[in-house]
């Protein structure tokens, strides 16, 4: 089901609705994710980004662990809805976590000090641009998707569980499997008034 990669841009949209019906090999899904985190560029040749790739099992552990640790924070009404948006992520074939190393960040900051204020911000510019392509690449092969930043800090079970270093800091999750629902209407500010060009 490859499509373009413009036609992919353009039907990349956050999609809830998923299922856990494989679509394509758990192989492609690596070759895809090596691909990008290869090529995505970053800020002096950093090489920032990590991603952990959870599927099957692994993925509906996760997001039962993620829910565990919000629901201590949330209201009690605010429970079942979150409790369901979880198992709804949960549902999907797999789950991309986006993690930036500090410890190489640091080791930036160090060896350009001219400049070390900016680093942490070109990090999270790099995650942005590994997280888009991830998801729009996962999108032209079939997949619905949604970026998710529901769980900033892992508890210690998580990161001994999935071997997280402890620099390592988790910038956002792709729960994306079999899609089961249209995405919702989506309002499109004029691209006039956001786009300007200058002959």
């Amino acid at each position: 089901m490859t499509k373009s990669f413009y036609s992919a841009v353009q039907s990349r949209r956050s999609i809830y609705g998923i299922n856990d019906e494989k679509i394509i090999s758990d192989e492609r899904i690596q070759d895809i994710v090596n691909l990008v985190v290869k090529h995505t560029p970053t800020a002096f040749n950093s090489q920032t980004g990590r991603i952990v790739v959870l599927l099957g099992e692994q993925h509906k552990k996760f997001w039962k662990l993620a829910f565990d640790s919000v629901k201590q924070g949330l209201a009690e009404e605010k429970i079942p809805s979150t409790q369901s948006r979880f198992e709804g992520f949960a549902s999907g074939y797999g789950t991309v976590l986006f993690f930036e190393d500090y410890a190489v960040v640091e080791t930036f900051q160090e060896k350009f000090a001219s400049v070390e204020q900016y680093f942490p911000v070109w990090s999270h510019q790099a995650s942005g641009m590994l997280q888009y392509l991830v998801w729009t690449s996962l999108e032209q092969e079939g997949f619905g998707a949604s970026l998710q930043h529901f769980y900033p800090e892992l508890s210690k079970e998580v990161k001994e569980t999935w071997g997280i270093q402890e620099k390592w800091e988790l910038i956002a999750q792709l729960p994306f499997g079999n899609p089961i629902a249209s995405p919702k209407n989506k309002l499109m500010e004029p691209v006039e008034h956001r786009v300007v060009i200058v002959k």
